[in-house]
């Protein structure tokens, strides 16, 4: 008798700075039943890192150890793969700092988990999701690698013109018109097509969570939203017109609005999502809200990304108090998007 292919989606998940909490985060995840059950799951970093995170947090081992060449042609089970891609003295323990080597073994283990989402649709290695825990920007930088985080590097190696940080939380939703870059450049770097695009990552972010009819409002840029070009004229030649396009597309959306008063607003249920001009505006009240709840989530990629909306916690790493509870609520998250798309895609057309 044959036996039933196995249709939950194929996540991978990144191990993240090897001198973080990422490898005593993914090592929880790994440890998590229900978690387990809802996906098939593959590791990329260093197996020793993940032993060591289970000794510290006195968790079992439980997974089924490969390099690339050997995982090849092994079938994919219930138990987890961690593809084992050690550079380095197993018995040497990590730095709890920015490295340039550890910077370049985070790197390496997330173009890794990249080539596998690419690759065609009928090969079985192919990714339904990523899933990257925290790397440290400064220690790729010391590395020698230009991108700023995952989300620049990730669009890059894809080929996606665009794409949107939007996180996800249970109390608040934001998308970014602007990422990581310096407070300085940010009005520099925005246009009517960056605000455009983000509204409409936040629209398309929202309809994939199911909300049929998505209600957007978009934060000024100056405080009180430039109070009719007195305080700054950004509103009146980018935003208001970005959100004139966006209307004319027929997305339903707001604004510009005081950021100081318009988050309270979404969060009383008025709005679905707040597209937020620049990194801090939209994440200081969604962390406040939700810390340990909430996901970064990539838009606009040919795959899923997600991650936890917090660092590597160097200052707590390697001591057992790591929370895993964004990390798992980033995997429940790519797993209901890539479920879904699946489901999808199998819904014959007329």
């Amino acid at each position: 008798m044959t036996k039933p292919q196995d249709t939950r989606p194929l996540i991978g998940l990144t191990l993240g700075d090897p001198g973080g909490i990422g490898p005593e985060i993914v090592a929880q995840c790994l440890a998590d039943p229900a978690l387990r059950a809802s996906a098939r799951m593959i590791v990329y970093g260093a197996a020793p890192l993940l032993s060591m995170a289970c000794d510290t947090l006195g968790l079992r081992a439980d997974w089924y150890r490969a390099c690339a060449n050997e995982y090849q042609n092994r079938p994919l089970s219930d138990t987890p793969v961690v593809l084992d891609d050690s550079n380095h003295d197993a018995a040497t323990p990590p730095i709890h700092s920015h490295c340039s080597r550890q910077g370049a073994d985070s790197k390496r283990w997330v173009e890794h988990a990249i080539a596998d989402a690419l690759r065609p649709e009928v090969d079985p290695r192919r990714l339904d999701a990523i899933i990257t825990a925290p790397i440290c920007k400064e220690a790729w930088s010391l590395a020698g690698f230009n991108w700023p985080g995952h989300t620049e590097l990730l669009a890059h190696r894809a080929k996606a013109k665009q794409v949107t940080m939007v996180f996800e939380s249970p109390h608040l939703r934001v998308a970014l018109a602007t990422v990581h870059v310096p407070l300085m450049t940010v009005r520099d770097m925005l246009s009517i097509g960056r605000v455009v695009d983000a509204i409409d990552r936040g629209d398309q972010a929202c309809r994939l969570l199911g909300i049929d009819k998505p209600r957007l409002a978009v934060c000024g840029l100056n405080p009180h939203a430039g109070e009719g070009g007195v305080l700054g004229w950004e509103e009146q030649k980018v935003i208001i017109p970005a959100i004139d396009m966006a209307r004319d597309q027929g997305i339903q959306v707001e604004g510009p609005f005081p950021a100081d008063t318009l988050f309270r607003r979404a969060i009383g249920g008025e709005f679905d999502l707040v597209v937020a001009m620049y990194h801090d505006q939209g994440l200081i009240p969604l962390k406040l809200l939700g810390q340990g709840t909430a996901v970064n989530w990539t838009v606009g990629l040919p795959f899923i990304r997600t991650s936890p909306d917090h660092g590597t916690a160097f200052d707590i790493a390697g001591r057992g108090q790591a929370d895993a509870s964004s990390m798992k609520a980033a995997i429940s998250l790519a797993v209901r998007l890539a479920t879904k798309a699946t489901t999808a895609s199998e819904v014959p057309s007329n």
